[in-house]
């Protein structure tokens, strides 16, 4: 019996366990489900979270990319205020124009950020510089071959080449020290060839994001007279002449030494018995009424450092004349070789619009002055396709003058293409002279 007894408590106990394992294998069975469905969930809900965010930030981009202040925009200009900081310059100019950048933002405390200044369109009707009307020299690089030295100047330092870039001729620093360059190849080279009034005009080249370069302007001949004690530093967006004191700045530009753009600066000097006058482009950079030297010839050279390409062409030195009134006084007419043209065509270039504006201001002071334009060409090419430029050119000029406010009634047009030469056609100097403009009162 006792036996019987413990054999049936041990088959209760036996199955009660068994009753109580399979019931915790249901309740762990059901935790294991319900924890692997709380994972799902919240995976899923950090997948969402995760793909709003992407989503915010790709939404966020777009808007600044259409608004232009983006963080590539941010991280730009955080670069360059780096870079900038790095290339401290070492004159008192650049050093007043570094102080004006605005502070790169911290994560702390992010700097506001200042609206981006517009650069200025080149507004050239406002362009008051008139060329010299005999010219000196000239050097378009026309006929030269590629890596010679130019055969219209002389060195003195430096390594200088014929080059072609920006589908034209120009003429190559390769490497120039700070007293090196070239000067002009003239017969009379050692004496004063600048007269009381002359003007001087060339283009040169600045690259994109180089720091610094810059072109010498010396006014004397290198080698051949004695040195100058001053010299004109064109940057890419000012012009200095001798000290720091005597600089002026290219309107809008926010630096004087660099440039988000690469560009050719169209560079003038007019010079006035003591007064210089220094012109980049459609502004005047510098007007001193009393320099302390006397110009006697031309050197041009550029920075020793060897960052950088330097590239000039387009030079021209002109002898000033009296007031073009006066000759219309005198003569009946005065004779222009500032209106300046494309090649081959009758598309006036920019720099042609100081003597442009100031035949407008002329007609406008003289109510009953009344004009017929005239156009010249040089002997090359043929004499048929010449008078048809001259003529081409003479009628652009009489439309800008009407474009500008003078009545048409006031005005005729008519070209003679090579008949009357002022010079001879066979150096570039007497071709340029040829290539002219006249106002012949009526």
């Amino acid at each position: 019996m006792k036996n019987f007894i413990t054999l049936l408590i041990t088959l209760i106990i036996f199955n009660g366990l068994a009753y109580s394992q399979i019931n915790l294998n249901k309740v762990v069975d059901r935790s294991v489900k319900k924890a692997e469905r709380n994972v799902e969930r919240r995976v899923e809900r950090r997948l969402d979270k995760g793909v709003d965010k992407v989503l915010d930030k790709t939404e966020e981009g777009i808007d600044e990319t259409v608004k232009g202040d983006g963080k590539d925009k941010k991280k730009e200009d955080s670069q360059s205020d780096s870079k900038n900081k790095e290339n401290k310059s070492d004159s008192k100019s650049d050093k007043n124009q570094a102080s004006d950048n605005t502070a790169p933002a911290t994560e702390d405390a992010p700097a506001p950020q200042e609206p981006e200044k517009q650069k200025p369109v080149l507004e050239w009707s406002k362009y008051d510089f008139v060329p010299g009307t005999e010219i000196i020299f000239e050097d378009n690089q026309e006929g030269e071959q590629n890596g010679e030295f130019p055969s219209k100047w002389d060195l003195a330092g430096g390594v200088v080449e014929n080059a072609f870039f920006d589908n034209s001729n120009v003429i190559f620093f390769r490497e120039i020290g700070n007293l090196g360059g070239i000067t002009p190849l003239l017969n009379d080279s050692k004496s004063d060839y600048l007269p009381d009034e002359f003007t001087i005009e060339f283009d040169c080249y600045f690259e994109k994001e180089v720091y610094s370069q810059r072109y010498y302007v010396s006014f004397y001949a290198a080698k051949k007279q004695k040195a100058a004690l001053k010299r004109l530093v064109i940057s890419t967006n000012e012009a200095q002449y001798g000290t720091t004191d005597i600089q002026g700045l290219y309107p809008g530009a926010s630096r004087s030494n660099i440039d988000k753009s690469a560009r050719w600066r169209h560079i003038a000097i007019s010079f006035n018995k003591r007064a210089l006058k220094v012109y980049m482009d459609d502004a005047r950079l510098l007007n001193i009424p009393n320099i302390e030297e006397n110009p006697t010839g031309l050197t041009i050279g550029t920075t020793s450092q060897k960052t950088g390409y330097y590239f000039i062409k387009n030079i021209r030195i002109a002898k000033g004349a009296v007031p073009l009134y006066d000759k219309v006084l005198t003569d009946g007419k005065f004779v222009t070789t500032g209106i300046k043209f494309d090649v081959n065509k009758a598309t006036i270039k920019a720099e042609s619009m100081g003597t442009i504006n100031y035949v407008v201001k002329m007609m406008q002071d003289n109510p009953t002055l009344k004009f017929s334009v005239e156009g010249h060409t040089d002997s090359d090419g043929d004499e048929a396709s010449n008078l048809k430029l001259s003529e081409a050119r003479a009628k652009a000029v009489m439309d800008k003058l009407t474009e500008l406010g003078i009545a048409k009634d006031r005005l005729t047009s008519k070209g003679h293409g090579e008949s009357k030469p002022m010079a001879a056609n066979d150096m570039p100097e007497g071709k340029a002279q040829n290539r002219r403009v006249e106002f012949v009162k009526f």
